[in-house]
């Protein structure tokens, strides 16, 4: 799934796109995802992790050590 934020989990939702005339036909609604570069100075090496905007500022807040445990406690691969 591309539109997931490996920190926060963030995934698409899913809805309706309302007409002016009120039809109703399916949409997605993406969260805003960014692939981001950091150093990961523990391990010697940059990671590229794909955020949200959301798991961007929690990043900058707790640190990309605290960030990569995180995503590693969850059962993802970094």
């Amino acid at each position: 799934m591309s539109a997931h934020c490996q920190l926060t989990g963030r995934t698409p939702g899913f809805g309706n796109a309302v007409s002016h005339s009120h039809r109703r036909t399916p949409r997605r609604f993406d969260p805003n995802v960014q692939r981001k570069r950091y150093w990961l100075q523990g391990e010697g090496r940059h990671i590229r992790l794909t955020l949200s905007a959301k798991g961007i500022k929690t990043v900058d807040t707790i640190g990309v050590e605290a960030a990569v445990a995180r995503i590693r406690a969850r059962g993802e691969k970094v």
